[in-house]
């Protein structure tokens, strides 16, 4: 049984690494996008005795998916859903643990394919649910530009990486109904993962 499971795995393999695939253009084709990265999300203010203080927002993980539809040659709409978890410091004592949930609808300019390489650049609208425990924090709409790079291992399966800025306004944080701070909705996301496209 090892053996088995041993040469399927080698055949998979060989087949990702030495196979002829080359990028095609996605008119009219689907995408499933899987991702995985950091984020590094923007330093905030809170209140306390009637003065301002900065809070420290650590580096954090970011995950989640979308997808992608061709819309011609080199254009194409997509929309992700992702979530950003991340720890803050000193705020008002504490280090509350925080989120992002991002439901972005966006556009992206795919450059023509190189072999097996797709470079592109992507803007679009974010909707940005916030949380920071034990606080309300409001929902911001902010934007985003991207960049990043498809590598087609097989027609249909490409690696994925990318770049990615999102910018906004500060969101309030209240607590029982009294505004104690400003939450940072800008942040800088590095993410690598797998497109796959289904026609």
């Amino acid at each position: 049984m090892k053996k088995i499971c041993l040469l399927a795995c080698l055949v998979f393999v060989f087949t990702m690494v030495s196979g002829t695939a080359m990028a095609d253009v996605i008119k009219g084709k689907v995408g499933v996008t899987g991702r995985l990265g950091f984020d590094i999300p923007g330093d905030g203010v809170f209140s306390q005795n009637s003065t301002l203080n900065d809070y420290r927002a650590n580096a954090g993980v970011i995950f989640g998916g979308g997808f992608l539809y061709g819309l011609d040659q080199n254009w194409a709409a997509e929309l992700d859903i992702t979530n950003t978890r991340f720890d803050v410091d000193h705020f008002q004592g504490g280090n509350p643990s925080a989120s992002i949930v991002n439901i972005s609808l966006g556009t992206q300019y795919r450059f023509i394919p190189q072999e097996k390489l797709v470079p592109y650049i992507g803007f679009g609208l974010d909707v940005l649910l916030n949380d920071l425990d034990g606080y309300d924090v409001d929902t911001i709409a902010a934007g985003h530009v991207a960049g990043g790079v498809d590598y087609f291992l097989l027609k249909n399966l490409a690696l994925n990486a990318e770049a990615k800025i999102v910018a906004g306004p500060e969101a309030d944080i209240d607590l029982n109904g009294r505004r104690v701070g400003r939450f940072s909705t800008t942040n800088f996301s590095t993410t690598f993962g797998v497109r796959f496209f289904f026609n």
